[in-house]
């Protein structure tokens, strides 16, 4: 088999392409995606706050479209700059495709939910968003009677995986991982072209600085527009305000490798802001302000997308970015954690919806013991928990795959049905 059709093969389908239908494997990997219900669910998740307080946030469906655009723009500037480097190694539609799914494991309430469902499921294997990322494409997803999940690539697959191994397989990130052992045919399948053990491809790490890139700019924006992050103080004002932000991040990062040169990240954030950010006070919704700040964010998405390029070693096609760049971004990151994660406002809902959360699992698990209570899941999942014949790994994995395919809201009307605060007609459907 050549390289190509090993990229391009399916685990699933023989007869891969319909009469008429001229598309790339990979453009139907997007489109598969990107008509999915998992990924139409992430417009009521949350990125990093609920926009219910006059503010257009960005939620994990707007977030994931634009890692999509700024993916697919870093790969066709990689094809236009090392043409003879790219074929079979950087392909603009498995770029694309892998940033729309990228999100689709996301519990609602986002990171809260993840580390609450970990916690509760750490005896039957554990919760990581990424793996149920990996979980929805290759299983839980449905287009065909006779397989589970979209059947995506191996080339999608591969660019799916962040984490390119099973929980356990890096010492050196045991708190993350890319596939459940339930999936791990399919992590095989796509495994194959890894460059190596627990390294990923070229188009996952696109993927992944592609992520880092929006969710870095976005939120910024976001949270400036609100009046959360004070970055005309930052960049113009008060030096003591860098001193606290920069105390804040290093305090809380001390144990993370990746911050080790406090000096350089100083620098790559003073620069960066002091060069390119001109509001001189708080943004006030003016024309000024808001061309101001397009085009502050703009300056920055074009900074990052010019910071790859592509290198061959021993053979192996590698990108590399501009570790200066790499280093501003990194700093941009913390800002939404310093400044909006961190707020007390915010860490009070969280511990809410924790609650949310644990109490959903502990009612689903409950009903899941006695098939007479099963009438309480959707039909998809009471199916699941008949073909588990009450092995209890199976058991928690449905009532989790349950609640991290919710949205925020139907996970809080739920919550109010199932623990009596709130009594809706008993016609109301629970489909799902």
């Amino acid at each position: 088999m050549t390289e190509s059709a090993l990229r391009f093969e399916r685990l699933n389908e023989k007869n891969p392409r319909s009469e008429g239908d001229d598309r790339s494997p990979a453009q139907r990997d997007r489109d598969r995606i990107l008509y999915s219900s998992s990924f139409r669910r992430l417009a009521e998740v949350t990125q990093v706050v609920s926009a219910n307080s006059g503010y257009v946030f960005h939620n994990r469906l707007t977030h994931s479209l634009q890692v999509a655009q700024v993916g697919r723009r870093l790969a066709e500037k990689l094809e236009r700059r090392h043409p003879e480097l790219t074929t079979n190694v950087v392909d603009p539609d498995v770029v694309e495709a892998a940033c729309l799914a990228h999100d689709l494991g996301h519990p609602p309430f986002g990171h809260t939910a993840e580390h609450q469902l970990n916690h509760l499921a750490k005896g039957s294997g554990g919760f990581e968003g990424n793996a149920q990322s990996f979980r929805i494409i290759t299983r839980l997803a449905s287009r065909s009677r006779d397989y589970g999940g979209l059947d995506l690539t191996a080339a999608t697959l591969a660019a799916v995986l962040k984490y390119p191994w099973l929980k356990g397989g890096n010492p050196k990130k045991p708190k993350k991982w890319g596939a459940y052992q339930s999936e791990r045919k399919a992590f095989d399948f796509a495994a194959r072209l890894l460059p190596g053990p627990n390294e990923r491809t070229v188009e996952a790490e696109l993927m992944d600085w592609a992520d880092d890139i929006t969710y870095s700019v976005h939120d910024l924006e976001d949270f400036y527009r609100a009046g959360r992050l004070p970055l005309h103080l930052l960049a113009h004002r008060d030096p003591q305000e860098r001193q606290s932000f920069f105390e804040n991040v290093f305090e809380r990062r001390a144990n993370d490798p990746e911050f080790s040169a406090q000096q350089d990240l100083k620098e790559a954030f003073t620069g960066i802001l002091l060069s390119t950010f001109s509001i001189p006070g708080a943004y006030n919704g003016s024309s000024d302000h808001r061309a101001a700040l397009r085009t502050f964010t703009g300056i920055l998405i074009g900074r990052y997308v010019n910071a790859t390029q592509l290198v061959k070693r021993n053979d192996l096609v590698q990108l590399v970015i501009n570790p200066d760049l790499r280093a501003e971004v990194t700093m941009l990151k913390e800002l939404t954690w310093t400044y909006v994660i961190e707020a007390p406002s915010l860490a009070a809902r969280q511990q809410g919806q924790k609650r949310v959360i644990e109490e959903l699992f502990m009612i689903y698990s409950e009903l899941a013991l006695k098939s007479e209570s099963w009438l309480a899941f959707p039909t998809f999942y009471r199916e699941r928990l008949k073909a588990a014949k009450g092995q209890t790994d199976e058991v928690v994995s449905t009532c989790v795959d349950l609640i991290a395919s919710m949205t925020e809201s139907r996970a809080v009307a739920m919550h109010k049905r199932l623990t009596g605060q709130a009594h809706p007609s008993g016609l109301d459907d629970i489909l799902q």
